[in-house]
């Protein structure tokens, strides 16, 4: 089974950037789509951006214009490019993988996490 280990998170200051990447311990041809879900401290689970396996991308409207996601399949890895970043941005980020049922995204798969803090 494909295994997904995120990396690239920390601490940044409103304005500034990360990239987030996500290993997989296989291939990701296997999966449908990918997807990073944010989790801030006493709120919901958010998903923030998927891609399926044309390529399409969709983003959460509160990231759109500032995240960018890419996989490299040759690399098994997909990317968060976090640009201009918030202090909302601020949350435990997970790759996940799964597929879209019924025109919504399904995670089966999830990292560990990988925490970003954006200070004001």
């Amino acid at each position: 089974q494909v295994q997904l280990v995120e990396s690239g998170g920390g601490l940044v200051e409103a304005g500034g950037s990360l990239r987030l990447s996500c290993a997989a311990s296989g291939s990701i041809f296997s999966l449908n789509a990918m997807g990073w879900y944010r989790q801030a401290p006493g709120k919901q689970r958010e998903l923030v951006a998927t891609i399926n396996s044309r390529g399409r991308i969709m983003y959460v409207d509160s990231v759109k214009g500032r995240f960018t996601l890419s996989r490299d399949n040759a690399k098994n890895t997909v990317y968060l490019e976090m640009n201009s970043l918030k202090p909302e941005d601020t949350a435990v980020y997970y790759c996940t993988g799964g597929s879209y049922l019924g025109g919504y995204y399904a995670a089966s798969l999830w990292g560990q996490g990988t925490q970003v803090t954006v200070s004001s």
